[in-house]
């Protein structure tokens, strides 16, 4: 990172703990989904005022046409658990045509060969289905039919199989169990898989260079050993420099 590298941070934060129950999964899970669900959650529109407003004040870039500029003005997502989904849900919605949230640039665009991007998402131990990206988010990614598709750069995705929210739970919720536990399964575009690295490791570009890039960080995400025994196992246990490294690499990349 240069000198001059000063990020500015919108954290979405919501009430999500709860008895560890079915019950209390799913009344997460449904809370996660409110707020971009249509007709019920801002999410969408929100996100898209952000989007809006920096496409409306960014430079006007050359090729390719992302959210990013000679000031050094790029976009990167990250969610945690059901926020990984919420996010999936947001922009997909939000980068919808027609129609189109009324705010800021969104409305009225100036060019068409300009639609906002993401450029890079990471997720940390997704509570979601492992065919989620084919059965909710198939949108997210550029494809012939859909070429103005909001996620340009990579989709990183964490997963250890101590997580005991997305294995034992989300198989007793959803049947199988989720992405956070066993990474991602069927999707619409390809895949690759690595692990997790230590800080002094760097990370090849062909391990991130995918549109969806599993990261297998079991041998770290795996709970002291009073986590262990919790019911979430290693769902939280991301909290670390080698997770940090990760983001930070991905921002660097897009670069």
């Amino acid at each position: 990172m240069t000198a001059g590298y000063r990020p500015w941070s919108v954290v979405v934060r919501w009430p999500s703990s709860s008895l560890p129950s079915l019950k209390g999964y799913r009344r997460i899970r449904d809370r996660a989904h409110a707020m971009s669900a249509p007709g019920v959650g801002q999410a969408p529109y929100v996100l898209a005022h952000l989007l809006g407003y920096l496409d409306d004040r960014r430079a006007n870039p050359a090729s390719p046409s992302v959210l990013a500029n000679r000031s050094g003005q790029y976009l990167h997502l990250m969610g945690h658990s059901f926020g990984g989904r919420f996010l999936c849900e947001a922009v997909q919605r939000a980068a919808e045509r027609p129609p189109r949230p009324p705010v800021l640039g969104w409305s009225t665009p100036r060019d068409p060969r300009q639609p906002f991007t993401v450029d890079s998402m990471l997720i940390f131990q997704m509570a979601a289905p492992r065919d989620a990206f084919t059965r909710h988010f198939p949108t997210l990614f550029p494809c012939e039919e859909n070429p103005g598709a909001p996620l340009r750069g990579p989709l990183v995705l964490t997963h250890s199989r101590w997580d005991r929210a997305t294995g034992f739970w989300h198989l007793r919720a959803e049947g199988a169990t989720g992405i956070g536990h066993s990474g991602v399964g069927a999707a619409p575009v390809p895949q690759f898989t690595t692990r997790l690295l230590p800080t002094e490791a760097v990370y090849p570009q062909q391990a991130l260079d995918h549109r969806i890039v599993n990261v297998d960080a079991g041998w770290l995400y795996r709970g002291g050993r009073h986590t262990r025994l919790a019911p979430a196992g290693a769902h939280s246990d991301f909290q670390r420099a080698e997770s940090a490294h990760l983001l930070l690499t991905l921002a660097e990349r897009s670069r």
